[in-house]
């Protein structure tokens, strides 16, 4: 995976705002706000990409997993399920549970982003460095594990190709 110049540019800025004061927090807080939303649209981007050059089983495979993950006690996204189970019915189990995995993995990625969100958010509220700071370092660990989750899914995409 190539480094993301945006992601590259909030990791540094994030790890500048690590020594802010509140003044600098108070003063900064937009540009943050900016460069990491543009992080994120680049690794969304990038993870779109990735996705879109899987092969038609691997893509069949995501779909039921995404499928499933969303099913819950919805009517709809049941049928969607039974949908997707159907066009994934003659994939290899192999590619079935690598798209498990990857999926789990995005999940926490997720789960992460979400918590950096959260803390940004309570620290604003609060004016809180402390808590801002502990919002950065979330920040860059859930940007290195989405760019992990895109990692395993280009790895995923040509191992599957080669097969």
């Amino acid at each position: 995976m190539q480094k993301l110049i945006p992601v590259e540019e909030a990791k540094a800025l994030m790890k500048e705002a690590i020594d802010w004061s509140l003044w600098g927090w108070l003063t900064e807080k937009r540009k943050l706000r900016t460069t990491a939303d543009r992080a994120w649209e680049a690794l969304d981007e990038l993870e779109k990409k990735v996705k879109g050059a899987w092969s038609d089983d691997l893509k069949a495979a995501w779909r039921e997993v995404e499928a499933r993950a969303a099913a819950g006690g919805n009517a709809r996204a049941r049928r969607q399920y039974e949908k997707a189970q159907e066009e994934a019915r003659d994939v290899a189990p192999e590619i079935k549970l690598a798209a498990e995995r990857l999926k789990e993995a995005e999940i926490e990625a997720d789960a992460a982003h979400v918590k950096a969100e959260e803390t940004f958010d309570e620290a604003d509220r609060r004016m809180s460095t402390s808590m801002a700071c502990e919002g950065t370092r979330q920040a860059i660990d859930a940007w290195e594990m989405r760019e992990k989750v895109i990692r395993k899914a280009e790895s995923l995409g040509r191992r599957k190709a080669v097969s």
